[in-house]
């Protein structure tokens, strides 16, 4: 078993990044190389913008290149609840928005020929009790009243032809939903962010920011740049650096593994619907198949905000067992890749997004951000271009979190009070 991810694994190198110093003037400095860093550069600097992307490590080395290879539109949670927080007209709003994120991925992909294996798979969100489907049942017929007729509500007869387990009682589809080769995407992306003239330089920490004259300098390892505009799209990897922000985002990790490749047969009676899922439980799970077969599997796990191979390797443990009690049939299959991450949660679990501390900022996806990343990237880019503001969840307020400054110490009480909820719910 090895202990990376299979999306990094599995990914041909960008071969395009900066060798020499950081230097010069920038209209714009993008600190962070995921989906939302790489989409915001490749926007602007189609419009031909200067855009330097300083990146930590590898593009795609945080969250965008160790989540589980989901493009679910819709929210992540009820849609009901999202009224009653959000306002309807914002709820709508930002639902029509994960909509769109998965749109605006397909184009991208299409546009830049990027082999990423995209495809729309649907998405099922599945009852693992009874109470369970009865709330997806209230939460379905809103959804698909206001916001998206594209989804069908499954009762558990229905389920045979989706998913080969007995364990869940009915299910909701959404079927614009997609899935996609998340390292491949994202060396596709930075790829086509380079071609149009963005500057991408890796293992390029920024330690320290200033204002010069109304600029902003920014020191990394391998020197400083000045930049009219900073975009900040670190979410759970933001550095003490940007205190505002890390007072306000919960690193949480989320941990994955990958099995070896099924064979058809193995398939059939795992997940013949071949999409994406996702259990009820507030300690659930997430799984699809790789673009080579192999079923990848990830959930929570365990509430920590270390992912190190140590930590890694408790995870996978629990993983497994939760593979084995859904499909008692794969108990013994073997198991290439294990790996962890960190999510950037907020309190509320909704994504922000717009300008403060002097910088333009889109965080906070909560485990959601795989396809909303890229959309928000192009959202901060226009409203830079001076081209109106999309952003569905600007002005949401965003308050600090009492007793907080960045270190999670109450994560594993919190993962107490999940499974007490999972145990009588």
């Amino acid at each position: 078993m090895q202990f990376k991810p299979y999306w990094h694994d599995t990914t041909p190198p960008f071969t395009q990044a900066e060798r020499g110093p950081l230097e010069g003037h920038y209209d714009v400095a993008i600190i962070g190389g995921g989906f939302t860093g790489l989409s915001a550069a490749l926007h602007l600097a189609k419009a031909g913008v200067r855009v330097a992307v300083l990146e930590g490590g590898r593009v795609g080395s945080g969250a965008s290149g160790r989540n589980g290879g989901h493009l679910n539109n819709g929210l992540a949670h009820s849609f009901l609840a999202a009224k009653q927080h959000l306002g309807a007209e914002r709820a709508r709003a930002l639902y029509r928005a994960f909509d769109d994120a998965v749109d605006s991925i397909e184009r991208i992909v299409r546009e830049e020929k990027i082999d990423c294996a995209f495809r729309r798979a649907g998405k099922l969100k599945l009852a693992s009790k009874p109470p369970h489907f009865e709330s997806l049942a209230r939460n379905f017929e809103t959804v698909h009243a206001e916001v998206d007729p594209d989804t069908a509500l499954l009762r558990r007869e229905e389920l045979g032809a989706e998913v080969g387990s007995h364990a869940f009682h009915g299910a909701m589809l959404s079927r614009k939903s997609a899935m996609m080769h998340m390292g491949r995407y994202t060396t596709g992306l930075a790829t086509a962010a380079a071609r149009h003239g963005a500057r991408i330089f890796e293992n390029t920490l920024v330690t320290g920011r200033r204002t010069i004259d109304s600029k902003t300098q920014l020191s990394a390892q391998r020197g400083t740049i000045l930049a009219d505009t900073v975009i900040l799209a670190t979410g759970a990897y933001t550095t003490e650096s940007f205190p505002y922000f890390r007072r306000r985002l919960i690193p949480v990790g989320s941990f994955i593994i990958a099995t070896r490749p099924l064979t058809e047969k193995e398939i059939a009676a795992t997940m013949p619907g071949n999409r994406t899922y996702v259990t009820s439980m507030n300690i659930g799970n997430y799984f699809r198949l790789a673009p080579d077969n192999r079923m990848i599997f990830g959930g929570r796990a365990r509430f920590s905000a270390t992912s190190d191979q140590r930590s890694d390797e408790k995870s996978g443990a629990i993983l497994r067992a939760s593979l084995t009690k859904l499909f008692p049939h794969l108990a013994d299959v073997e198991i290439d890749y294990c790996w962890g991450g960190l999510v950037d949660m907020t309190q509320d679990r909704f994504p922000r997004a717009g300008f403060a501390d002097g910088v333009w900022y889109a965080m906070g996806y909560s485990g959601h951000g795989a396809q909303m990343s890229t959309q928000m990237g192009i959202f901060l880019a226009d409203a830079i271009l001076g081209r109106g503001d999309r952003n569905p969840i600007a002005g949401l307020e965003w308050p600090v979190i009492p007793g907080y400054s960045g270190k999670a110490w109450f994560l594993p009480l919190v993962g107490l009070y999940y499974k007490m909820l999972d145990k009588i719910q």
